[in-house]
């Protein structure tokens, strides 16, 4: 298993966390190699990515390991719109996977909800996050921000795509469609007729479409009827964080970033928490599942599934930090969980 993958902690409690998780992946043979990319270096040398990163990243590394942006210092998050989404956009990962999965019963905000366990694919290069649009009169009352969405037929044929090849390869039966075809009027019906149309090449999954005000109303009314949802950029990082709420908290919620074939990015979503940085109280699970699912990326099926195993049975023993109602520090948790798997 000598994979080479890139590392970076990035700021807040990112360090923490990924440092955990981390040395589960040294244990399994895996060379690291860490980058500085985030707030301190941006602020220093006014430097997020380096000008050859990508080719860099590409031509040497299996994976990237990601922790976390963000810092008071940088309250518009130029850094980070350089760095994650650059890495992103630039590295054409136009796969945001993010599984939703109830790890146990008690960290159900739904009582009568128990059986959640689908996934999300959110189409991660396109859309209103690429920064498009123009102010005009700004600063004054006339002020009339523009921003534009854009979506081509191809970045969403190919997420459709990834989307039922995934049900089709996990034995799911259906995939839902998150769209607003209904209220907007060029992007939305493009994403209803591709949905259409890729659904033919797969007659034993059930295609299903709904407006995306009304999934959410369904994820929490009855998420259990969900197993596989594919939608656009801005609508998936909203109803992912809604579905983590479900389950436990964005201390539980673990991405994938990756394009078939390339290299992939994995990383918690949780943020980087500054106000309870350094505290030794962060949630290091949300790493450890996305390492899962950079091991799963990489073929390494059996430690991905004892990983996810060994963050089920920390939750099982109240082996948890404050957000989960326990009383564990970060390395205390990721001392158990690697305890489990090694």
């Amino acid at each position: 298993m000598s994979h080479k993958i890139a590392v970076i902690p990035g700021d807040g409690i990112g360090p923490e966390v990924i440092t955990e998780g981390a040395k589960l992946l040294e244990s399994l043979d895996f060379k690291l190699t860490y980058f500085d990319w985030g707030a301190e270096k941006f602020l220093q040398e006014g430097i997020g990515l380096p000008q050859d990163a990508l080719e860099m990243l590409e031509k040497n590394f299996d994976a990237i390991y990601f922790g976390a942006l963000g810092d008071p210092r940088i309250p518009d998050m130029a850094h980070g719109r350089e760095i994650l989404l650059g890495l992103r956009t630039g590295l054409d990962l136009y796969v945001n996977f993010r599984p939703i999965m109830l790890l146990h019963p008690t960290l159900g905000v739904l009582s009568k909800n128990q059986g959640i366990d689908f996934v999300v694919f959110r189409e991660n290069t396109q859309d209103c996050y690429l920064g498009r649009g123009e102010t005009k009169h700004a600063g004054t009352q006339k002020e009339v921000t523009i921003d534009e969405s854009m979506h081509s037929y191809a970045g969403v044929e190919r997420i459709i795509k990834q989307a039922f090849e995934h049900a089709q390869n996990t034995g799911r039966k259906s995939v839902h469609l998150g769209h607003k075809a209904n209220a907007i009027k060029f992007g939305g019906p493009l994403w209803l007729r591709v949905f259409r149309e890729v659904a033919k090449s797969y007659p034993d999954i059930q295609a299903k479409e709904q407006h995306i005000d009304l999934m959410a109303l369904e994820f929490v009314r009855a998420p259990e009827q969900f197993e596989v949802i594919v939608t656009s950029n801005l609508f998936g990082d909203i109803l992912t964080d809604l579905g983590a709420g479900l389950v436990g908290g964005l201390g539980l919620a673990a991405s994938g970033n990756w394009h078939p074939g390339k290299i992939g990015l994995f990383e918690p979503v949780h943020g980087s928490a500054p106000d309870i940085a350094g505290q030794n109280k962060a949630n290091p699970m949300a790493a450890f599942l996305s390492a899962a699912l950079l091991l799963d990326f990489l073929g390494q099926k059996e430690p991905a599934q004892a990983t996810q195993n060994a963050v089920k049975q920390a939750i099982t023993q109240g082996i948890c930090t404050p957000d989960l109602g326990g009383q564990k520090t970060t390395q205390e948790v990721g001392s158990f969980i690697r305890n489990q798997i090694l």
